[in-house]
């Protein structure tokens, strides 16, 4: 057998031994004033904090999340966890969706039934999936992978692999954050097998040709390197530290709940559209997924490895299939059409009225339409 159905059962011992952790939780005194500017709001931890060790109700989250068709596979060494729900539709398209850090499966939770059975959500059946939602190597009920070295580059021969095992020849996939690299290593390594890649990330790690014979920089693209130079100098220490001293790091998010919410919390909730803010009961189910099955550290890995091998295009190198782009005005920076065009074959490209980094979850309906409306031309 390929695949065996999973269902989450997270023994009670370990639960009790998360409770215990937080009742000995130990805050240092922030100054006053700081707010969100040096990291997590000391205020929005407490409260938390406070939910988390009282009225959070893991048993009703776990019972939730297993209404999902989970499975897990074994792929060489890899054991890979996916939920995979078949469409509702005369043809469903094969589209395997690629989360994120610090999300994970869960981020698609709300998505998953808007693309198998459109037409139970207000759209047309026709443009059904086949929806797989694997998770990364390393993250929740995956395994890492046993040796360094292996990165977004990898985990598309991976998924590659699930896909051929469930059946699918060709198929769509589609990401963002991690998932944005992971969706973009598929359209470069295995482009006969894609119809087409669907991103409302733009990888950080995208290099695009730049020799000589390729045309100079226009002013918008002056203006967004700017830009993103500017969010790594004030922003991106997480990405940094991550990806240089990752070990260290992971020793005390491992044993402290606390700080495993402060760090991962602090970016979920700064990176969203304050519009539509992250629930928190998903946000602590996310954290406790991570906290349950120790992977804060495994999940750092795609930072070490993806700025070992970034998507570095010389010049007449691009990623083949089309391309649809999403982009959602509270995103962290992202380029202009141009700078896109370089490296990828940009084919539909959707400036959205609402919603930040986590798409899928902030605004499912807007990026389901969109995700249907790119792929309906290659069906």
């Amino acid at each position: 057998m390929f695949a065996r159905p999973f269902s989450i059962n997270i023994p009670e011992s370990a639960l009790d031994d998360l409770q215990d952790r937080l009742r000995k939780t130990r805050l240092p005194e922030p100054l006053s004033g700081l707010s969100w500017s040096e990291g997590m709001d000391a205020d929005v931890l407490r409260d938390l904090l406070a939910q988390w060790s009282t009225s959070f109700d893991w048993r009703a989250q776990e019972t939730a999340l297993n209404q999902l068709p989970q499975f897990v596979a074994t792929l060489g060494e890899q054991q890979v966890h996916f939920v995979h729900q078949r469409g509702v539709g005369p043809n469903p398209m094969p589209l395997v969706l690629t989360h994120g850090w610090p999300g994970s499966f869960i981020e698609m939770q709300r998505i998953i039934a808007l693309l198998t059975d459109p037409a139970s959500h207000g759209g047309d059946p026709a443009d059904a999936f086949d929806v797989v939602v694997p998770s990364l190597p390393g993250y929740t009920f995956s395994s890492p992978f046993t040796q360094a070295g292996c990165g977004p580059f990898e985990v598309a021969g991976l998924w590659s692999e699930l896909m051929t095992g469930l059946g699918y020849g060709r198929f769509g996939a589609q990401g963002g954050d991690v998932g944005a690299a992971v969706t973009s290593w598929l359209g470069v390594r295995f482009p006969e097998r894609l119809t087409g890649l669907h991103l409302n990330y733009i990888p950080g790690a995208y290099r695009p040709p730049l020799g000589e014979t390729d045309p100079p920089l226009s002013e918008e693209e002056t203006a967004y390197l700017q830009r993103a130079a500017a969010f790594s100098e004030a922003e991106g220490a997480y990405a940094h530290i991550q990806r240089t001293k990752p070990q260290s790091l992971a020793v005390g998010l491992n044993d402290s709940p606390a700080g495993l919410l402060a760090w991962m919390g602090e970016k979920i909730l700064s990176w969203c559209d304050p519009r539509a803010a992250i629930d928190h009961e998903w946000l602590l189910t996310n954290v406790t997924l991570y906290w349950v099955t120790n992977c804060i550290g495994s999940s750092f890995r795609p930072y070490v490895e993806g700025s070992r091998r970034p998507l570095l295009f010389n010049s007449g190198e691009r990623v083949n299939p089309p391309l649809g782009v999403a982009l959602f005005p509270k995103e962290l920076p992202l380029p202009p059409r141009s700078w896109v065009e370089r490296g990828y074959n940009v084919r539909r490209w959707t400036q959205m009225p609402c919603g930040g980094h986590f798409a899928a979850l902030e605004q499912p309906e807007l990026l389901a339409e969109d995700i249907r409306g790119f792929f309906r031309d290659y069906r």
